[in-house]
């Protein structure tokens, strides 16, 4: 696989960094540039997918961008990692099996921290149950174009979780979020590099 890796330690604005990625799909498309993994933070922003609806917002002064990947509201803030990619699905054409492979990293690199986490089939994401609370730490969020999969996912490290009060997280109601922090107090500087590695090494079966 001929994947570029970048690492961003600065908060990347949200549309520069979609412009990136629709650039490189462009590209990767007309065979002139590289598959792309990219690991950043952005600033705090609301962005919806392309099923959300308008009940889901519960805080109407919230400054909310609208976007072409699959799924409802979300929240990026600093302190949450994002994993945002351009893959080429062209020999493959297996959608669901990219989803699989994109939950199989978080829940496989989760565990090095000792953190059990779980996919669910009706509501997209990673969960975390503790007692009888069952809470998102990572959401995914993908677009398929052309057959070459863009957008990413993000796992809540140390963000400020009081920004989903504002709405209905990926709109689900009866499940909250949570981060990895609230459930394991350590040291998660580490974990950009163990998801890029997982996440080749599962691209590759």
């Amino acid at each position: 696989m001929n994947i570029e890796i970048k690492k961003s330690i600065k908060p990347i604005n949200y549309f520069d960094a979609i412009n990136i990625l629709e650039k490189r799909l462009e590209d990767l498309y007309a065979h002139i540039n590289k598959e792309l993994i990219w690991t950043l933070e952005h600033d705090e922003i609301f962005t919806a997918g392309t099923s959300y609806k308008e009940n889901e917002i519960l805080d109407n002064s919230i400054d909310l961008i609208k976007t072409n990947r699959g799924g409802k509201i979300t929240c990026h803030a600093p302190g949450q990692l994002i994993c945002y990619f351009v893959i080429d699905l062209r020999k493959k054409k297996d959608i669901r099996k990219f989803i699989s492979c994109i939950e199989k990293t978080i829940i496989e690199t989760l565990k090095y921290y000792k953190i059990e986490t779980f996919s669910d089939k009706d509501n997209i994401g990673i969960w975390h149950k503790k007692n009888n609370s069952v809470n998102k730490v990572a959401a995914i969020g993908v677009r398929v174009k052309k057959w070459i999969a863009y957008h990413g996912f993000a796992v809540n490290i140390n963000n400020n979780l009081d920004l989903y009060k504002k709405i209905i997280p990926c709109g689900v109601k009866d499940k909250g979020v949570t981060n990895l922090i609230s459930i394991i107090d350590k040291d998660y500087s580490n974990l950009g590099d163990l998801l890029i590695e997982k996440f080749i090494s599962n691209l590759k079966i």
